[in-house]
């Protein structure tokens, strides 16, 4: 047993060390690979779930490719020390609000925030999200509700004001974040499955209304980021009391599934977030697009 409760730490260690230090290692490859064109300079972009994990990877991204950005997420703290030290490195192009995006007020507010500033926006990366796991028979509805409430209700309250200010000035790329849980169902997952295929169908419609004033919706479907915040905080645990194994042969089991026998990193999210606020994704719209290693083909 204490070999066991040894192995675990290790592991649990590890994950931190590999999370902890990848936002590092992609400022770094930001600053040393990225082919910076200049094709997003001066654009101005807002990211949702940006305190932490893959929003803020996406918000540092573009802050390097010359976009001016605004930081929101509903963690008033760990938003205001992302923005700080965001601020260190990209000065005013960095700002920040609080914002709830299931609040229709927030959202509002949000965007009136972009438009006193920057008087329009370009992009809007929706990355907010949230997940609980559990077998569909023993699911609590309240708890089923919160997830589509945030994924998709959410994600339906930043479309509608952040398109509206978009197409003002009949220009702009709104970017979903969704999963490859949108295109086929998931393991005792049934509602956030549900918030992502919701959310593809959202996507596209939203690109049919916009399309002839010059605003493109595009979907990302990223496989599973096996060290970021969501996996190492909740999710290994999660699955593992879920499925009946434990953390480690979770991550295993994952990366197994996946063809190319890794996982999805940050900046295989990145790069296609910069090609789609880019006009190179000029005649793009309604697309969901898969970031999962082959995982997902459909």
């Amino acid at each position: 047993m204490k070999e066991q409760k040894s192995e675990k730490s290790e592991i649990g260690n590890r994950k931190s060390e590999i999370a902890s230090h990848r936002l590092v290692r992609l400022r770094r490859k930001n600053r040393k690979a990225s082919t910076n064109s200049g094709a997003l300079l001066g654009r101005r972009a807002i990211v949702t779930g940006a305190a932490q994990g893959l929003g803020e990877a996406i918000a540092a991204r573009l802050l390097h490719e010359g976009c001016r950005v605004i930081l929101a997420d509903l963690q008033e703290k760990q938003l205001e020390q992302t923005a700080q030290k965001l601020q260190s490195e990209y000065g005013k192009s960095v700002s920040y609000k609080r914002c709830d995006v299931t609040n229709e007020s927030d959202v509002e507010a949000l965007m009136q925030q972009a438009d006193e500033e920057w008087q329009g926006l370009d992009v809007f990366v929706a990355n907010a999200a949230i997940l609980f796991s559990g077998a569909l028979v023993e699911f609590e509805a309240a708890k089923w509700r919160k997830v589509i409430e945030v994924n998709l209700v959410g994600q339906m309250l930043c479309m509608k004001h952040a398109l509206k200010l978009m197409a003002r000035g009949r220009n702009g790329s709104f970017i979903q974040i969704n999963s490859k849980s949108g295109k086929k169902g998931s393991y005792k997952n049934s509602a956030y499955a549900a918030s992502k295929f919701g959310g593809i169908g959202l996507a596209q419609s939203a690109a049919l209304e916009m399309a002839e004033q010059g605003v493109r919706v595009n979907a990302i479907c990223p496989g599973n980021m096996l060290d970021s915040p969501l996996w190492v905080d909740s999710l290994f645990k999660q699955y593992a009391r879920n499925q009946g194994i434990t953390e480690a042969e979770v991550r295993q089991k994952y990366i197994d599934q996946v063809p190319m026998k890794r996982s999805c990193a940050y900046e295989d999210v990145c790069n296609l977030v910069v090609f789609l606020a880019s006009d190179q994704s000029s005649y793009m719209t309604g697309q969901a697009i898969n970031v999962t290693g082959g995982q997902e083909m459909r």
